[in-house]
């Protein structure tokens, strides 16, 4: 076959996938709409495609775009900076240049779809920064993060759909804070330096109080403060106890480094690890948000526009849980291990129960949401808790649900703000007589987030529930009876989630400012679609994402159960020590020591020889 008929028919799916969405009858949609709705679900299709086919090899993957993560990252920021010199005065200018700019991110972010499933680190790039102080720029990719990345790239653009369409003000201000928010979460997924971490950890502080600050409602002020002051002293915490661990290396190893897999291999006093795990867990639990540092969460998603609850929800919250993952169980996996236990119950019957009732009792619909993504982050933790395969995949799973089931519940209680400027569920009752797709997508997405079988939010549920029940070597003897209670928390979902839905879209339709309510328009109908065809996709296909982070689960756990190991061996006044090298493809990019001035000399002696000899 000639080339160009090859690329015909490889083409040929997603053009016909396009037409086809394009083309789906229905009243009053426009063509802006109907194109919209085909390139979606075109999208849809190539991601399944590349999740589904054969990977290339490493080599190949390394090598097609060896910066792409660098591309994905700093692109947004140099657009942020960029955006600064465009007039104030043309916000269509300024929406279709953020857009644009996100649009190319997503795109160019599907090709890590391509990369294989076996162990170890992805398009990573290794450069000195700041070499007196042993800081590299240092970033990578694996099972874990790879996922977190294009969660990332996928909910931004649908974010700043749903800000643009509901504020009005100030638009320079909001671009600016998406785009510089957005490169700041995805730099804080792909580091490996723990200074380059710290730093977008830092950034994202910045737009996110601007989102809540200048955007938010009555109460924003405080809310904006609250959300600060709580992320600051966590960030403060963990900075010091990244300093010691550096420290600690320096003293052993002769040479400074913030660099993940060589401060991995610290074993430190169990005081001193007590201590740095305690300062590590204080930064993520804060971000998950666990009882008792939740109480900043709700007030946050009330007051944040809808693009910033979308944000907050989808993708600010996973980098507590991902945090946790990679450096409190990946660096200190013997203080993790021992607090696994208490910390589960806590989870359980402070998170994931307590947060159910607190849900329940609400008359603010989006209050609800907030405390419901409380008890939802509490499955997830408990997944990790658990600290087997079954549970930690069930929790990164359920992390990509919860970004994609809570962001959509925060898009549509936007969309019925939008027209009453009110979110009290007694101000409604029956609008399921004028605003039928909006009635159909909210129970749709009710049920994902209850965890209806065939819908994303089952699968990951299930899996944390069995991992917890057969958690005996980490949470122990009690693992069967937190299963049972954990899945009560499935329960209550179903109590507090059904509850509103009855009350808002059934019964009469007695208020009379909803009698004439508009339905969903094609800004919102096409936000909506993506997290919509998400929901189905993981839910009847979920090992299209479980198979990816198979091997990368088993490494982070194999290197759990080293430290707890080595942790529970230690005798009480033991010294810090380093653990041997394994080598190997998850060692790629461990720093070395730096050479001497005589040894450096020696080198470009033969180097020099070496040419002349050529």
């Amino acid at each position: 076959m000639n080339p160009l008929a090859r690329a015909f028919f490889e083409i040929a799916p997603y053009l016909l996938t396009f037409a086809v969405f394009a083309l789906v009858p229905g009243r009053n949609q426009r063509l802006p709409l109907r194109l919209g709705m085909g390139a979606v679900a075109a999208l849809l299709h190539v991601f399944v495609t590349c999740t589904w086919s054969g990977a290339p090899s490493l080599e190949e993957s390394a090598t097609s775009w060896p910066n792409l993560l660098s591309f994905l990252t700093f692109l947004p920021l140099v657009a942020a900076v960029f955006l600064l010199f465009l007039p104030r005065q043309s916000p269509g200018l300024l929406k279709n240049f953020t857009l644009a700019v996100l649009a190319i991110d997503f795109v160019a972010s599907l090709s890590l779809l391509g990369v294989s499933a076996e162990s170890g680190w992805r398009y990573q790039v290794v450069a000195d920064w700041i070499p007196s102080l042993g800081i590299r720029y240092h970033v990578a990719v694996d099972g874990l993060s790879l996922w977190m990345v294009l969660l990332t790239t996928f909910t931004t653009p649908i974010a700043a759909i749903v800000a643009f369409g509901s504020i009005r003000e100030r638009i320079k201000d909001l671009c600016f804070s998406l785009l510089m928010l957005h490169g700041a979460m995805l730099g804080a997924f792909i580091s490996l330096d723990l200074f380059l971490f710290f730093v977008f950890w830092e950034l994202m502080l910045i737009p996110m109080l601007i989102l809540i600050g200048v955007y938010g409602g009555v109460d924003r002020i405080k809310a904006a403060y609250k959300f600060f002051l709580y992320t600051m002293v966590g960030s403060m915490m963990m900075l010091a106890a990244i300093l010691y661990m550096v420290w600690t290396h320096k003293t052993l190893a002769g040479y400074i480094t913030f660099d993940y897999l060589a401060l991995s291999k610290l074993v430190l006093p169990k005081t001193a690890a007590y201590f740095c795990f305690a300062g590590f867990a204080l930064a993520f639990l804060i971000k998950v948000p666990v009882f008792p540092f939740h109480t900043w969460l709700p007030d946050a998603h009330v007051q944040a526009p809808t693009g910033g609850s979308v944000l907050l929800a989808a993708v600010l919250l996973k980098l507590g849980t991902y945090g946790y993952l990679r450096f409190c169980m990946g660096m200190l996996g013997g203080p993790a291990g021992v607090v696994s236990t208490p910390l589960a119950s806590v989870v359980i019957a402070l998170g994931i129960i307590y947060g159910a009732l607190i849900a329940w009792k609400q008359d603010d619909v989006k209050r609800l949401v907030a405390y419901s993504s409380v008890a939802h982050m509490g499955f997830i933790m408990l997944g990790l808790f658990a600290a087997n395969p079954a549970g930690v995949k069930g929790a990164i799973l359920q992390m990509i649900n919860h970004g994609v089931s809570t962001g959509a519940l925060f898009l549509l209680v936007g969309v019925i703000y939008d027209r009453r400027h009110t979110r009290m569920v007694g101000e409604f009752g029956g609008l399921a007589k004028v605003m039928p797709i909006y009635t159909s997508l909210f129970i749709l997405v009710t049920m994902s987030s209850v965890g209806v079988p065939g819908t994303n939010g089952f699968v990951g549920e299930f899996m944390v529930i069995m991992g917890t029940f057969l958690g005996f070597e980490h949470l122990g003897p009690f693992a069967h009876f937190q299963a049972i209670l954990a899945s009560t928390g499935v329960i209550l979902a179903a109590l507090y989630m059904l509850s509103v839905v009855q009350k808002v879209f059934f019964g009469p339709l007695s208020n009379p400012k909803n009698k004439h309510l508009p339905d969903m328009n094609a800004r919102e109908l096409f936000a909506i679609s993506p997290l919509v065809g998400l929901i189905f996709i993981i839910g009847f296909f979920p090992s299209l994402f479980l198979d990816r982070m198979g091997p990368s689960v088993e490494a982070v756990l194999d290197r759990y159960r080293e430290h707890r190991q080595e942790f529970t061996a230690q005798e009480e006044n033991s010294e810090a020590r380093l653990m041997g090298r394994r080598g190997g493809p998850l060692e790629s990019g461990y720093p070395e020591a730096p050479k001497s001035d005589a040894e450096k000399t020696a080198q470009a002696s033969k180097n020099q020889a070496e040419e002349k000899a050529q």
